[in-house]
């Protein structure tokens, strides 16, 4: 189980985000500064131990209104062979020293083990305190068999549109992450109907309420 470390890092995860998330396609906000909040996530162990695996949320205020974005982080103690494009930015951690932190979309540790929480061999670990299961995290998988696919940098194809990211591999296996996060309807279906599985979760809105949407979503040749 990865360790949550009580110390401080510099800059701060949102003063990151704040620099990056202005150039992403999906990002909603005015010309200022994005003005973010956190606003939930949870995490998930790298089986090595190497790597933080993080899906942060926070809510942007600059522009007309609030907007909720999904943020799959990891954070690496070296440079992630031709991961540079992902590389939202370095900061100084009190504990573990300096720390690369990317998109995790381009991260292979991070998109194999979100697959494998979809398929139910691992599961979600509280965002702020160690070895705790975050139980407001559901997922679904109704392939047959293991999801093929291969998850490295080379072999990943990440396409950004208006509303999130899609993966795809030479196997045909795609994850789509909704960086853009809205509401389920009650009234309407959670997945796609062609859907092999997905994560979903939970986060609070500015006015202090929670709200609760699909995260990613997995699909792949191969149905039960």
């Amino acid at each position: 189980m990865a360790v949550i470390h009580r110390t401080v890092l510099k800059p701060t995860k949102l003063e990151l985000l704040g620099s990056w998330l202005p150039s992403r396609p999906w990002y909603r906000g005015g010309a200022g500064e994005p003005e973010l909040a956190k606003a939930g996530g949870f995490r998930l162990d790298d089986p090595q131990g190497a790597v933080g695996i993080e899906f942060m949320v926070v809510t942007g205020a600059s522009g007309p209104g609030p907007v909720t974005y999904l943020m799959p982080l990891t954070y690496r103690g070296a440079p992630l062979d031709g991961a540079d494009h992902a590389l939202v930015g370095t900061a100084e951690h009190g504990v573990l020293g300096r720390r690369w932190v990317y998109d995790g979309c381009h991260d292979p540790v991070l998109l194999a083990q979100l697959t494998a929480l979809i398929e139910g061999r691992v599961g979600a670990q509280d965002q702020n305190i160690s070895d705790t299961p975050d139980l407001e995290i559901t997922r679904s998988y109704a392939g047959a068999g293991l999801a093929p696919a291969d998850f490295t940098v080379e072999a990943v194809k990440a396409v950004d549109d208006q509303e999130g990211t899609e993966l795809s591999t030479p196997y045909g296996t795609t994850l789509r992450l909704h960086r853009v996060l809205r509401p389920a309807q009650d009234d309407a279906p959670l997945l796609p109907p062609d859907a092999a599985g997905h994560v979903a979760g939970s986060w609070r809105l500015p006015d202090g309420t929670r709200s609760r949407g699909l995260f990613a979503v997995l699909r792949t040749g191969l149905r039960g």
